[in-house]
């Protein structure tokens, strides 16, 4: 049954290219509303033993193998939330009705690749759904055609390639290796202390293929530019979802149940997510422009996931997953309100902007939950993944590394503070005296999203208990 979330998103994109097309346009917006609300329903909903077993389909043209669990289900919920959102985003942005259509079929087409990333168990259809990702976010950015998106297209589908030829060739050496592509295959070739050479070279290529994916230091050049440059509701989906699921996500699952840990992959993992975490949090304090700083911020926080995947410890893992699930929330937000300043002001210049929370009451107050969840502030549920990362690095020994978590924090609420002085706080700006609050469709979602990140972290222990910890039975080691 996991291959529903692959068909009907298909079928539905075939269905609505085929002629009537004035007809299919009116449609495409439901359509993709009710897909991304059944999957967030499967994802919540996902006891029934007929989405735990692995499940084969397009047999015997050629076989893709998925199997769903803990982690699986988690990523589906961030999916959809994310995907909805920027479809809702997209209703009040894209002005023009062909566009908004096509934009609609790359979203379904990108939320077909995310899935499939989620669910597959072997390495060569995880590349695969890669693609489809990486290509569906490549014209998503170039959507509008302007100079500057086209700019950031071109450095994201060029850096994009290099990870591609990183991955093939990992892939080719682990097939040449394992004699096949399965995960647990590889598994029993890669991991632990006996393994080769060339397995060792093959698991380095793969990582980085997947930390340019990511947007982590130093393979980040492209993120900053496609973050700020694409269309809104397209920032919304690169910067809540399909980064965390093409990179970071995809780097979880490889090296808990594929690559595994040893001394080396941990050491790397923490040296990136910490660099990362420095790095983006001193970006962001320099920039004026509003999707610009929250593209840096971006890179920061998928730094503090990187780091405690790299604790290797069960809390750090969980810490990490969680912490994945609420940088989708919370970053989400931030840029659906970015959207919303823009479309209301015409600009994203900070300098430009200021007293916005007298006009737009709603987009101001919702961005203060954001930001403080973003900066571990208790008790938004930001705070609680950043707590369970920092306290497995200390745990774990890891002293000098819980000490930049906690002290990047600090900088994290410096350029929050700093961003949200000049744009929402203080007098009304010349020129902005008669804008006012954004359409109801943004307020709604950002009080949604708001609503979420603040109801996830007050209610902590139920939903640690029923999502986060059963996360556990993927941990072996």
């Amino acid at each position: 049954m996991s291959s529903i979330l692959i068909l009907i998103p298909l079928f539905g994109v075939m269905i609505l290219n085929l002629p009537f097309r004035s007809v299919m346009k009116r449609l495409a917006f439901w359509f993709a509303a009710v897909l991304f609300l059944v999957q967030m329903i499967v994802a919540v909903f996902h006891h029934s033993t007929i989405w735990g077993s692995s499940m084969t389909i397009f047999d015997p043209f050629f076989k893709v193998d998925f199997l769903t669990d803990n982690l699986s289900f988690i990523v589906l919920l961030a999916i959809g939330v994310v995907s909805l959102t920027s479809l809702i985003v997209a209703r009040y942005t894209l002005k023009d009705e062909n566009e908004r259509f096509n934009f609609i079929n790359l979203l379904i087409i990108a939320s077909i690749g995310m899935s499939g990333i989620v669910m597959v168990s072997d390495i060569f259809s995880l590349y695969v759904f890669l693609e489809i990702t990486a290509v569906s976010a490549f014209i998503l950015i170039a959507l509008q055609k302007e100079r500057q998106a086209l700019e950031g297209a071109f450095k994201y589908i060029f850096l994009s390639a290099i990870a591609t030829i990183m991955m093939l060739s990992s892939i080719a050496l682990l097939l040449l290796l394992t004699g096949g592509t399965s995960f647990a295959a590889i598994k029993a070739v890669v991991s632990g202390p006996g393994a080769s050479f060339f397995g060792k070279f093959a698991v380095g290529l793969f990582l980085c293929g997947l930390f340019i994916k990511g947007g982590v230091v130093p393979f980040h050049g492209w993120l900053p530019d496609a973050y700020s440059t694409a269309p809104s509701a397209v920032s919304v989906l690169l910067a809540g979802i399909i980064t965390k699921v093409s990179g970071i996500y995809t780097l979880m699952r490889i090296v808990i149940s594929v690559f595994g840990f040893d001394v080396h992959i941990s050491h790397i993992l923490m040296f990136a997510g910490a660099v990362s975490i420095v790095t983006g949090a001193l970006a962001a304090l320099g920039q004026s422009d509003f999707k610009r700083m929250l593209a840096y911020s971006s890179i920061s926080q998928v730094g503090y996931i990187v780091l405690g995947l790299g604790t290797g410890t069960m809390l750090g893992i969980l810490g990490a997953a969680f912490h994945l699930f609420n940088h989708a929330i919370f970053k989400t937000l931030l840029f659906v309100n970015s959207a919303s300043v823009e479309r209301e002001t015409g600009t994203r210049n900070m300098d430009s902007l200021g007293g916005l929370s007298a006009k737009m009451p709603v987009t101001g107050a919702t961005s203060v939950i954001a930001f403080l969840s973003t900066s571990g502030i208790p008790p938004l549920a930001g705070f609680w993944s950043k707590l369970m990362i920092i306290v497995a690095l200390w745990m774990s020994s890891n002293y000098a590394y819980a000490v930049i978590a906690v002290a990047a924090s600090a900088l994290t609420l410096a350029y929050f503070l700093s961003m949200q002085r000049r744009v929402f706080f203080g007098k009304v700006a010349e020129g902005l005296e008669n804008i006012k609050e954004a359409p109801g469709g943004l307020v709604f979602v950002s009080i949604a999203l708001a609503a979420i990140t603040i109801g996830v972290g007050l209610a902590f222990p139920v939903f640690y208990t029923q999502l986060i910890e059963p996360i556990k039975e993927l941990i072996t080691w």
